[in-house]
């Protein structure tokens, strides 16, 4: 099968070598396992950090969105069959899907939308899964609460889908943060009560809308720059979730205000292989039911055409250069 990978980490993406395509053996299914042929992908920052940052043995396919046809099952599969169209974000300690074909879980994949065209449907998988874990699993937002969220980084892929999952299931005032017009728009295209500027003190920018602190924050990029702000704006007691990779978060600040920490990371329950693993198959059933009915829509930002080593190399550009806008996807060989 074709598949797009990278041998050697850390070169510039400007470099062919970065990604290229190559020949590789057609997966076959475990016991738990979809073989899926894969029709559309999107590229995430997560996608651009294993690159840069992970060693390599043998030839490693990125890519953790995916949507496609199931072409067979493992032996104990109960939830999909043969024909389906499926979309998941998989596992990073599994092959990604920069591939013709690729494995994934049953118990962390869903059916695809049956409103959306393959690409739209590739934008959802892992935002949607980390954006609900955060908001409903680790913040534990309950869904009639007066009180407000504040999204850092609204804007980007996590951001776009947290936004309408706050502002279409919860009772909470939507704060989002961006720094060009462009994505101000986007963000409250999406939903977002009050867009405020990152790039200024956040505290003085939520006085400006009459906002004095907030129960929530969704801490989603540049986290160790905005923590001292994001610690003034909270309020005693609140909750803060993180999902982007500080060097170093000095969390003493917290405890003045009994301020619980909670990360997220969509791939633990699959790497761990957890007792509540069928929980993300739960969220993408749900998030397929709720684009179906229209509360939900795709977070698609930009198409970058065929998937193929050329324009993937394209879409890390944009993600490494921190101007994307939603999701980047890609469709097709």
């Amino acid at each position: 099968m074709k598949a797009i990978v990278y041998s050697q980490n850390g070169l510039p993406i400007t470099d062919p070598q970065s990604l290229y395509e190559t020949e590789l053996p057609k997966p076959q299914p475990g016991a738990h396992d979809l073989l899926v042929k894969i029709r559309a992908i999107s590229v995430n920052p997560v996608d651009t950090k294993v690159r840069n940052g992970a060693p390599t043995d043998t030839p490693r396919i990125l890519g953790w969105d995916a949507v496609g046809e199931v072409e067979a099952v493992g032996e104990s599969v109960t939830l999909f069959q043969p024909g389906d169209e499926v979309f998941y974000a998989g596992s990073i300690v599994r092959p990604g899907a920069y591939a013709e074909y690729g494995l994934v879980d049953e118990r962390i994949a869903g059916h695809k939308p049956r409103s959306l065209g393959d690409a739209d449907a590739a934008a959802l998988p892992l935002t949607s899964l980390t954006a609900w874990e955060l908001l409903f699993d680790r913040l534990q937002v309950g869904e009639k609460e007066d009180a407000a969220l504040l999204i850092v980084g609204a804007g980007g892929g996590v951001g776009s889908i947290m936004t309408q999952l706050a502002r279409q299931l919860t009772s909470l005032t939507v704060i989002g943060t961006a720094s060009r017009p462009e994505t101000a728009e986007w963000v409250k295209s999406l939903g977002a009560h009050h867009v405020i500027d990152h790039s200024r003190p956040l505290a003085e920018e939520l006085k400006k809308i009459g906002i004095d602190q907030v129960r929530y924050v969704a801490s989603l990029t540049h986290t160790d720059k905005h923590f001292p702000q994001i610690v003034e704006a909270l309020a005693p007691q609140g909750r803060m979730g993180v999902i982007d990779d500080p060097e170093v978060l000095d969390v003493m600040p917290l405890k003045r205000k009994a301020v619980s920490l909670h990360w997220e990371l969509m791939f633990t329950r699959a790497i761990f292989q957890t007792e509540d693993m069928q929980r993300q198959h739960e969220i993408l059933e749900n998030v397929s039911r709720l684009i179906d009915n229209g509360t939900l829509r795709s977070t698609l930002g930009d198409h970058y055409g065929q998937i193929n080593a050329q324009n993937l190399r394209k879409a890390h550009a944009l993600i490494e250069s921190g101007k994307a806008r939603g999701k980047i996807v890609l469709a097709g060989f």
